[in-house]
């Protein structure tokens, strides 16, 4: 039987029509034919509620006293015998009576989805473990009845029960809520319109996170790439300028005006991972980013405009915020810039804001140490001066002739200058011009293009020999920057990515998602095949319509081992990001790895599990039940000798040997049919309130009475425990016990309370172990000492300890005082009675439903 699922009706307040709603959906199902009881529900005196009651089939609750009061309860075992289709159940966040089988409802409605049973419940916004700090701030009253935000997060469905506050209050004034008695407190206090206007906005939110989640899996699966504006998201371009901080100021606005808005700041290095920003500036901006309640991003993408608007689109961005540019005026030559790119490709479904700010207009500069491949502007600084400087060079020398040599010198200083700003290209060019104008204006024979003396021929090659080396070390230099940079971009990543890794704080999904950010692509899936010649199939996917065929079919593949590879798709990637993209795909991998190792290890600790209760059965099967067999076939066979005459007190002595014989032979096949249905996972053990004076003397049967002492209090409180497999242990433990006590030393059964559990204690005054062996004697077929052959063949304290722990409990071997051996086995007891207390009228609200 498959898990139940879960609907949860959410109200901003009580009274906003949370349990009427549920109870009309419950009418609906019993309409359509579906088997739908009421698990749970108080109508509070409200007439309309206690309306929708009839016609309902109501499970009969369970009553508790609690300090001299009775209660009721829902009744979780009524529940799971009766096993409808649906079961309606108010206040989900609310705290049981102690003594009830779970400390919170909720807990309880994980047993009836676990049961297979459909649930549905009823839950106030302020009840969400997550926003007991905000709730108490504006109502000034803090929640004590909460549920792990968690629980209501996987719920199949979520349906918001909405109210407008006036609307609310009305139905306070007339009533329909609580008793006259009380209106006019709640109305004045935690009823007050400005209350329940901020809890309706929580509630609001809350929920609108909920669909945003599901519209963004819903793209993904369809594969949606149009931008949907359903609400505000706004994505902020920084450049890792100062005046980034005013662009999320701005930006952060924006969002506060749009129902549900979200900032989310993005930063986009070139492919080569240099960048001239300050990291320290960029971790200021994150900083505030966040504390704004946005998220920072960092991508990689050459196209910055290109790589701006592929980020948007793809967290389905309806703005974009940018600062008006720093370029000056002159600079627009080159191109119209990040911002006029954007808002000319950004289509009709993005808007685009350009924010003036205090840097606009100064331009950039060049930054020190920039540690980047020589830039367009400098290139085209070095072709200007490499073919325009040598012309200029010789105008001025036609008019003051300084000789050759210093000539010379003044041209190589040109191209120098021209492979400082331009690198090896410019400086060649520059080179050669220079060398033609020396050889026609200033080398014998003048204007000429020949030389006469052979010394010139190899001043002029020294020249051009020196403009080239210098333009190729300033090349080599930029290059090796280039490199340096780049590997430092590429191990900040990778550090990040693997500290992430390490600490467990990245799923592969997580992982895939931050792939296909980085690198700018509109999916990734990690694909992988048991075989040569096997289909491949997707370990883990994100973005839209990731490739789930072949590595072959995605736009870049990286293969992790023979039967593994990491699929893009969105755009080919340059050679030089493979590498990163690597130490990505081996991330994935090991990632996946993990996942499957702790699916393993749980897998693993279920076996355990099942192989303790085999051991446990397999135990009872060999050693429990042979006692009474022999017992009973010496009996039967005593009975049909003819070489005995027996008398009728004899006769009737066998008999009743032959009847205790049976009987627990009875109670240990029962028991052995629990645990054989336990161990296959038909059912659950039966945890329930136990008194240990009913259920001990029952282990002690066949015991010799002068054999074993008890001291057992009355006022011990009960103990949640399966009765027969508290009985299997005590027999085990006590049986154990005497077979190594002396004579005229009777085994001592002592029991206590201590906090929330009950010791135990079987006391023996036998030869005791040392430390280094208590735990071995544990162990299945495991006889201490110089125990004869005949007295078991060593499952007995295995098979009590595997008990115990099914139940919740524990067993441990402790040393007797004086010499021995105890035996402690703890287990849980119940929480002594209390009656509830009357809430006041400020809690009221958060102890009552709709």
């Amino acid at each position: 039987m498959g898990r139940g699922k879960l609907r949860i009706y959410l109200g901003a307040a009580p009274g906003v029509g949370k349990t009427y709603a549920m109870l009309s959906e419950g009418h609906r199902r019993i309409e359509r034919g579906t088997d739908c009881v009421v698990a749970f529900v108080e109508h509070y005196g409200r007439p309309r509620t206690e309306v929708m009651l009839h016609g309902l089939e109501q499970v009969e609750r369970r009553e508790l006293e609690h300090r001299g009061a009775v209660f009721t309860e829902m009744d979780v075992d009524a529940v799971l015998r009766r096993a409808p289709a649906v079961a309606l159940l108010d206040e989900l966040a609310h705290t049981n009576i102690p003594g009830s089988r779970n400390t919170k409802r909720w807990q309880d409605v994980e047993e009836l989805l676990a049961a297979g049973i459909d649930v549905v419940s009823t839950v106030n916004i302020q009840h969400l473990e997550s926003l007991g700090d905000v709730v108490e701030s504006i109502t000034g009253v803090r929640q004590r009845e909460t549920v792990p935000d968690e629980v209501v997060r996987r719920a199949d469905q979520i349906e918001l029960v909405d109210m407008s506050p006036e609307a609310l209050r009305r139905r306070m004034a007339h009533g329909n809520i609580y008793t006259p008695d009380k209106v006019d407190a709640a109305l004045s206090n935690y009823f007050r319109p400005g209350n329940l206007t901020a809890l309706r906005e929580l509630a609001l939110l809350w929920v609108a996170d909920r669909v945003d989640e599901y519209l963004q899996r819903y793209r993904s699966e369809h594969r949606v790439s149009k931008i949907w504006g359903s609400r505000e998201r706004i994505v902020v371009g920084l450049t890792g300028g100062p005046e980034g901080r005013t662009l999320i100021r701005r930006a952060a606005r924006l969002a506060e005006k749009g129902a549900g808005g979200e900032v989310l700041a993005v930063y986009i290095a070139s492919s080569d991972g240099l960048t001239s920003a300050s990291p320290d500036e960029l971790a200021v901006q994150r900083t505030l980013v966040e504390d704004l309640g946005g998220t920072f991003h960092h991508v990689v993408g050459d196209d910055i405009p290109a790589a701006l608007l592929a980020f948007a689109r793809g967290v389905n961005a309806t703005q974009i915020v940018l600062g008006v540019s720093r370029r000056k005026s002159w600079q627009y030559v080159f191109g119209p810039g990040v911002g006029a790119t954007v808002a000319r490709d950004s289509g009709t479904d993005i808007d685009v804001h350009l924010i003036t700010h205090d840097e606009a207009g100064k331009g950039r500069g060049l930054p020190v140490a920039r540690g980047a491949r020589l830039g367009r502007s400098r290139i085209i600084a070095g072709w200007a001066v490499g073919v325009a400087g040598p012309a200029i060079m010789a105008v001025l020398l036609n008019t003051v002739h300084l000789g050759l040599a210093n000539d010379m010198l003044l041209f190589l200083s040109v191209t120098v200058a021209a492979a400082l700003l331009g690198g090896l290209l410019p400086a060649l060019a520059s080179a050669a011009v220079g060398s033609l104008l020396l050889n026609y204006f200033y080398t014998p024979p003048l204007h000429r293009w020949t030389i006469a003396d052979p010394k010139n021929i190899v001043a002029i090659v020294i020249f051009v020999a020196v403009g080239a080396s210098v333009a190729s070390v300033v090349d080599l230099a930029a290059r090796r920057t280039h490199q340096a940079a780049r590997l430092r971009a590429e191990s900040e990543i990778l550090s990040f990515l693997a500290g992430n890794v390490l600490r467990g704080e990245t799923g592969l999904e997580e992982l895939l998602e931050r792939v296909r950010e980085t690198f700018g692509m509109e999916s990734a899936a990690l694909l992988e095949r048991s075989g040569d010649h096997e289909p491949w199939t997707c370990a883990g996917r994100a973005g839209i319509g990731p490739p789930v065929g072949r590595p072959e079919e995605a736009d870049v593949d990286v293969a992790v081992g023979d039967h593994m590879a990491l699929a893009l798709t969105g755009r080919v990637l340059p050679a030089e990001d493979r590498r990163v993209l690597a130490a990505f795909a081996a991330q994935a991998a090991v990632v996946l790895d993990r996942r499957r190792l702790l699916e393993e290890a749980d897998r693993a600790r279920a076996l355990d599990e099942g192989n303790r209760i085999r051991t446990a059965l397999l135990a009872a099967v060999s050693h429990d039940l042979r006692t009474p067999l022999a017992g009973i076939k010496a009996a039967v066979s005593s009975l049909r000798s003819d070489d005995v005459a027996w008398s009728e007190e004899d006769r009737a002595e066998l008999l009743e040997g032959i009847e205790e014989g049976a009987d627990r032979l009875d109670h240990l096949v029962g028991n052995l049919l629990d645990m054989s249905r336990l161990q296959t996972g038909t059912v659950t053990p039966l945890i329930r309130e136990v008194d240990l004076d009913e259920v001990v003397p029952m282990a002690l049967v066949g015991v010799d009475e002068d054999g074993v002492r008890l001291d057992i209090p009355e006022t011990l409180p009960m103990v949640a425990v399966d009765a027969g497999l508290l009985e299997r242990s005590m027999a085990n433990l006590v049986e154990n016990a005497v077979k190594y006590s002396p004579p005229g030393k009777p085994v001592l059964v002592a029991a206590s309370a201590l906090a929330d559990r009950v010791e135990v204690r079987v006391v023996d005054r036998g030869p005791g172990v040392p430390d280094e062996a208590k735990e071995r004697i544990f162990a299945p077929f495991q006889r201490y000492g110089d125990a004869p052959r005949g007295s078991g063949v060593g499952l007995g304290l295995a098979v009590a300890r595997g008990f115990a722990e099914a139940m919740g409990g524990t067993l441990d071997a402790e040393d007797t005082p004086g010499g021995g051996l105890t035996m402690v086995l703890t287990l849980r007891a119940q929480a002594p009675h209390a009656p509830q207390p009357l809430p006041s009228p400020q809690e009221q609200p958060e102890r009552q439903a709709t």
